[in-house]
């Protein structure tokens, strides 16, 4: 040691102002160690590495977001989504569904030509390594291509959940994304005509009463078939058919005259057959409206109307064998806008689909607009523009043709469903009238008492914890030794635990337990909780979660059904039933 000093730490900050090094004065060794000698000095400008300066993070420059049309997700949002994810797939799992999965992006030329005017809305990705590729659209087209590559597959009920891309204007609040996840549900496969058809439809009424939209949902249902019929009896050119059926596909957003414009003036179609097609666009009902356009002679005549007739009369009569029909109407103006459609088609649709104001309506107000703000952009997010509704929240029909469009000669006739995961989310969180949840514990844990003799009864609470954890209870408590009562209440109502555990010196050296419901009435006699025997403890705690499930379903219901005004005479009234299932009493659902 030379020197008089060696440097032992030296801490330079990476700024313009000179940080302090720390050093330490090697004849002080001797020294004992509670001795020991440090001096702190400041460094000379010359010691100062400009390099160490250069790597200091510095504040971005650009706004930390997310992108257009996309959204983060967490918190309670995450819980009901998973709601929704569990609720379909357990209906697709009791009609036999098994699942897969595929690349979240395409070949190139496997999306092309396929879905008509919306082809503009994929998002088509750099050359990386001599593959031209695409984001997918959606999840038909690479099931078709799916099934098209393993020849082995000639039946198949598929379900698929995963996200797709569309280069779409964005109304994020209303769940039209750029990104977003649909469930589909598909089954490929030669069976006789329209039985496979009738189960989608039932499919669909059991995924939306299982998210307990009774009464609250149309399936609009009409037949590509017999939509081409009636251009053809119309006398649109066999070239136009495609666009005219994507124009005629606006009517849910645009009504029949802005529809009529576009036909004629953008898509040349002459007007007295813009006015013919008029005449049937805006018919709905259900069988009786199929009679009704059975006994057209001009229409009877057509080839492919006689094929959608057959079709639609035998699918009526399979949903009414599998009770499906109810919510159905078989309205006309469907259209569905993608090509690849060859039979009967369908949509859901519910309050808020529709946008609350007309684009023609709102021309007026949107050119006052421009002129204060410029043109809006079409990056620009539309949640709060009333010409934009929700849409569809689920969608899809039979094509046979499909996956010959990859295999060529093979052909496997599909049918399928597409249920559009954000889009539900959307309206079940703008009508979520209870109390959030932000997890899904059912039961959290606490210790009751206070002062010096207080242990906080950790090693109590977290057996107890234990023994739900094992009897597959979803159950919390709180990570503090002697916490206060009042923390653990209000970490508990934070994230909406519906049931309390309240442990006691005095009740457990009686073998005893507190369980208590939150959120009960003042007046309500189980507001304090009861005690229960700790022997019997989880057979106690599954009884009241599973009792208050049940509730809670018969809540949402009668809630729903209040919605709509009764459905088939039903008079249901909430406090009632809500009363009634408080203080335990079997409610019963009279039909």
């Amino acid at each position: 040691m030379q020197s008089s000093w060696i440097h032992a730490i030296r801490s330079v900050r990476p700024s313009r102002r000179l940080a302090p090094t720390l050093t330490f004065r090697p004849t002080c060794l001797s020294a004992p160690a509670s001795r020991r000698c440090f001096h702190i000095s400041s460094p000379r400008p010359q010691d100062i590495n400009p390099a160490i300066e250069d790597m200091a993070p510095k504040a971005p420059k650009f706004e930390i977001k997310t992108p257009k049309g996309t959204r983060d997700w967490s918190g309670a949002d995450m819980v009901l989504r998973e709601k929704i994810f569990n609720t379909i797939t357990n209906v697709f799992k009791r009609h036999g569904g098994v699942t897969i999965d595929t690349p979240v992006f395409e070949l190139k030329p496997h999306p092309t030509g396929k879905y008509g005017e919306d082809s503009k809305l994929i998002y088509d990705l750099a050359d990386q390594g001599g593959e031209l590729c695409s984001l997918r659209y959606d999840l038909t087209v690479p099931f078709a291509r799916f099934l098209a590559m393993n020849k082995d597959i000639s039946q198949i009920k598929r379900y698929h959940i995963a996200k797709v891309y569309r280069r779409d204007q964005p109304a994020v609040k209303k769940g039209r994304m750029r990104e977003f996840l649909i469930y589909s549900f598909d089954i490929a496969g030669l069976y006789d005509p329209m039985i496979p058809d009738a189960e989608i439809i039932r499919i669909i009424n059991e995924v939306f009463e299982g998210l307990g939209w009774q009464g609250k949902y149309t399936i609009k249902l009409n037949s590509r078939k017999i939509l081409d019929g009636i251009f053809q009896v119309c006398g649109v050119p066999e070239a136009s058919i495609r666009p005219i059926s994507s124009a005629v596909d606006k009517l849910d957003k645009m009504p029949w005259e802005d529809v009529r414009k576009e036909m004629v003036e953008e898509k040349g179609l002459a007007p007295e057959i813009a006015d013919k097609i008029g005449k049937y666009v805006v018919l709905k009902g259900k069988r009786d409206l199929l009679e009704q356009l059975q006994k057209d002679e001009e229409l009877a005549a057509n080839p492919s109307m006689q094929q959608g007739f057959a079709d639609m009369d035998l699918l009526f009569t399979y949903l009414d064998a599998f009770n499906a029909g109810h919510s159905v109407s078989f309205d006309l103006s469907l259209a569905r806008g993608l090509d690849y459609y060859t039979g009967v088609i369908y949509e859901v649709v519910t309050e808020g689909s529709a946008p609350k104001v007309s684009a023609a309506s709102a021309d007026a107000s949107a050119e006052k607009s421009k002129k204060k703000k410029g043109k809006a952009g079409e990056d620009e997010d539309r949640s709060d523009d009333p010409t934009v509704g929700i849409g569809s929240v689920a969608a899809g029909g039979r094509y046979d043709n499909l996956v010959g469009m990859f295999s060529g000669k093979t052909q496997v006739p599909c049918v399928g469903i597409s249920f559009g995961i954000d889009r539900i989310f959307s309206i079940m969180r703008a009508n979520q009238a209870k109390k959030e949840r932000k997890n899904e514990v059912d039961v959290f844990v606490m210790a009751f008492g206070g002062g010096k003799d207080f242990t906080g009864l950790l090693k109590e609470r977290s057996e107890i914890a234990a023994r739900l954890w094992d009897a597959n209870i979803k159950a919390e408590f709180l990570y503090k030794v002697k916490p206060k009562l009042q923390n653990q209440f209000k970490a508990a109502e934070a994230n909406g635990v519906p049931f309390a555990l309240i442990l006691g010196e005095d009740e457990l050296a009686q073998g005893k337990i507190k369980i208590k419901e939150m959120g009960l009435p003042e007046d309500h006699p189980l507001k304090e909780g009861e005690l229960i025997d700790l022997k019997n403890l989880t057979k106690e705690v599954q009884v009241r979660i599973e009792r208050k499930k049940q509730l809670d379903a018969i809540v949402e219901q009668a809630e729903g059904l209040r919605v709509v005004g009764g459905i088939k005479g039903e008079d249901v009234k909430v406090e009632q039933l809500a009363k009634e299932g408080e203080g335990g009493e079997e409610v019963k659902a009279e039909n």
